[in-house]
């Protein structure tokens, strides 16, 4: 009666400490919201059971879950700074940033033709003419070639109303503005005729006009006329 007592504790004991260990799985996998539910440690806690092989008391066997943790690895490749497709210019291109150096450039150019393309870095249509706008300048390396930045130089463009980019004006000389439109790359034949036109050996007298508004005076070398009454 007292083996039979003392077994029946003994399993009352067992199955206890199954419940405390049960508890104590819990409460450690609420401390770890981390894990998944289906891989909490309580499931994995088997409480002892009876042997009925050799009157005692056995584990039942646990299979170890292997977990696999992956790990994102973030390459950071570093990038080389290139120029911007505006700033990729043929040696006979030159960048205007101000009415001056426009001024400047057209009056330095003498009798040779002026192509002067205004454009804006935001300009879709820009970009895709502009390559090709730099192989026509490198054809044709006796064409001086400016560029101005609309967003750069907004008053000097309204006043040679220019409106729609890109937008180009043709100059030569004395003669002034020979030229001027839009166009795009669709369009580029147009820029080929008119540098067909206007691309010819000649030769102004006088010194360059001013451009519509703008006025060449201020940096132009003035010309000394005869002295003489008026006739």
């Amino acid at each position: 009666m007292a083996d039979v007592f003392r077994l029946s504790s003994f399993k009352s004991l067992a199955f206890s400490s199954s419940s405390v260990l049960t508890s104590f799985a819990s409460t450690l996998n609420s401390l770890q919201p981390g894990l998944p539910p289906n891989q909490n440690l309580a499931k994995r806690i088997y409480p002892l059971v009876s042997s009925s092989s050799g009157g005692g008391f056995a584990r039942l066997p646990v299979t170890p879950r292997k977990q696999f943790v992956s790990f994102k690895v973030n390459a950071t490749i570093a990038e080389t700074e290139q120029p911007k497709w505006w700033e990729r210019n043929a040696p006979n291109m030159t960048d205007i940033h101000s009415t001056q150096e426009f001024l400047g450039a057209l009056s330095q150019a003498g009798d040779r033709l002026v192509i002067v393309e205004f454009y804006g870095t935001w300009c879709a249509s820009c970009r895709a003419l502009f390559p090709k706008l730099c192989r026509t300048a490198e054809e044709h390396p006796e064409i001086v070639f400016l560029k101005v930045n609309f967003d750069e130089n907004k008053p000097m463009c309204k006043s040679l109303n220019v409106k729609v980019l890109p937008f180009f004006h043709f100059y030569r000389g004395a003669y002034g503005q020979l030229e001027s439109f839009s166009c795009s790359l669709a369009k580029f034949q147009k820029i080929k005729d008119a540098i067909q036109l206007h691309n010819t050996q000649q030769y102004s007298i006088g010194p360059p006009k001013g451009v519509g508004d703008l006025s060449l005076e201020a940096i132009s070398v003035p010309i000394h006329k005869q002295a003489g009454g008026s006739s």
